[in-house]
């Protein structure tokens, strides 16, 4: 008896296995188990990708299986020539340059793809009965977005408001091309390549441009929400950065009463700042302190979601990556609701940026200070070195650093809570080079109790090479 991973082997475009003709066929495999009680004793062979979970009795039915991957479609979509595959493979198929159909040869008169919904319903209703054996039913794919329906809905939303359109289909059009965008990052591709965030960034900072207030907060609102899922340009980037108007718009938009509208600002704060490669547009950003404070407060608020937490944390690394404004950082509170966070809320990413950022602040001395008087920071620190990740390791190493530099009631403090065994262990690992550096020199540090003015005048003592990330 053949093995299902056996006939799926055997299976070619051209050829199929006899026992896969019939799409309700499958192997009585219970009674022969029953005879041969050695067989259930062997090891089940490795199913590929799909069929893994399956029981070894179930049989795919061969029209269900794509030519060209020979797995369950969850897509199945229909090409020119009239062969069915499904729509991540054929896409593959075609982005690699191919031209012609894989099954027939045939060329592809045009590359539209026509899903086949009944064959996908077909798939689905196979997926139900067979629930029992660990199938899983395939959702209904959502559609990609259509060029000319971009277009359309582009253009309503770029109208002016008080001709033929109403400020509510503009804000209907936009939310509607949000929810394209959310899909799927083919749509929201497509949607860029139509000039979208171009006429985004014109509806969004509308009023300040023209000087009049003519856009409705519905419609900024819809606008905001959707640039931010799109990739921006330096060029868009910076021509929000050098316009101080738009920028301070931007930055009220922190302190709206919608949550979501400032979760986004602060979104579209990190993307501009990351955007921008002119020290001097970031300036402009991070030169005020409002900034600032708008972004400190949606990391403080009670309510602030899992998204917002992870854009507030983007948001304040980029801020303090501007050497010449950190200070602005410090008088804002980021020392104290940094460590606060980072006790609690942050994942594995999240927590690699905030300690990169409590390394960047403790660079000044006022930033030193301020997480020095915090009673949960050094046992934070202590405990973060070899339990997250190699990169938040020589963060910690790094921020640990400056503060036992600068203050001995820190040296007591780390000491205490067991600093010395984790650097032995970390000059041990296989952390990164820098991290090795600075685990050294702190065991240095807790021995001898160097003097204060020998690394902190030193501007580039050990540092970590924080970039954006």
């Amino acid at each position: 008896m053949r093995t299902n991973q056996q006939s799926y082997k055997s299976h070619t475009c051209g050829a199929y296995p006899a026992q896969i003709r019939s799409p309700s066929f499958v192997f009585p495999l219970s009674n022969s188990r029953k005879q041969n009680p050695k067989s259930s004793e062997k090891k089940l062979p490795k199913m590929p990708g799909n069929l893994e979970p399956l029981d070894l009795g179930i049989q795919i039915p061969y029209h269900f299986r794509c030519p060209i991957s020979l797995e369950l479609m969850s897509d199945p979509v229909t090409v020119s020539t009239g062969q069915t595959y499904d729509r991540t493979s054929i896409e593959s198929w075609i982005a690699t340059g191919n031209t012609s159909c894989p099954v027939t040869r045939l060329p592809l008169s045009d590359f539209t793809l026509i899903p086949n919904h009944t064959l996908r319903r077909l798939i689905q209703e196979w997926c139900v009965a067979n629930r029992s054996s660990g199938v899983e039913r395939i959702p209904t794919p959502k559609q990609p977005a259509d060029p000319i329906s971009v277009r359309s809905l582009l253009s309503q939303a770029s109208a002016i408001s008080g001709t033929h359109v109403s400020v509510r289909s503009r804000a209907a059009a936009i939310r509607r091309l949000r929810g394209l965008a959310r899909d799927s990052e083919k749509n929201r591709v497509l949607i860029a390549g139509h000039n979208a965030r171009e006429i985004l960034v014109r509806i969004l900072f509308a009023d300040v441009d023209v000087g009049v207030e003519t856009s409705s907060s519905e419609v900024v609102s819809e606008s905001l929400a959707l640039l931010v899922m799109l990739h921006m340009t330096e060029g868009e980037c910076e021509s929000i950065s050098s316009d101080p108007g738009r920028v301070g718009f931007m930055t009220r938009l922190l302190f709206d009463s919608s949550i979501e509208n400032r979760v986004n600002a602060a979104a579209l704060v990190e993307m501009v700042l990351t955007g921008s490669k002119s020290t001097d547009l970031k300036m402009i950003i991070s030169g005020s302190g409002s900034v600032f404070e708008g972004v400190m407060d949606l990391l403080r608020s009670s309510v602030s979601s899992r998204r917002a937490l992870k854009i507030g944390i983007k948001a304040l690394f980029a801020l303090c990556l501007v050497k010449q404004t950190r200070h602005l950082a410090i008088s804002a509170g980021a020392p104290g609701t940094l460590i606060d966070r980072l006790a609690a809320d942050f994942d594995r990413c999240d927590t690699e940026r905030g300690l990169a950022t409590v390394e960047l602040l403790c660079r000044l001395p006022e930033g030193c200070a301020a997480f020095g008087e915090h009673a949960l920071t050094v046992p934070l620190l202590v405990k973060t070195i070899l339990r997250v990740s190699d990169r938040a390791t020589e963060y910690a190493a790094g921020a640990l650093l400056a503060l036992c530099t600068a203050e001995e009631r820190c040296r007591d403090e780390a000491a205490a809570a067991g600093l010395v065994t984790q650097l032995l262990l970390l000059v041990q690992s296989d952390c990164t080079e820098r991290a090795k550096r600075k685990a050294q020199m702190l065991l240095k540090l807790l021995r001898d109790s160097w003097p204060d003015d020998t690394l902190v005048n030193d501007d580039e003592f050990g540092r970590s090479e924080v970039v954006p990330f």
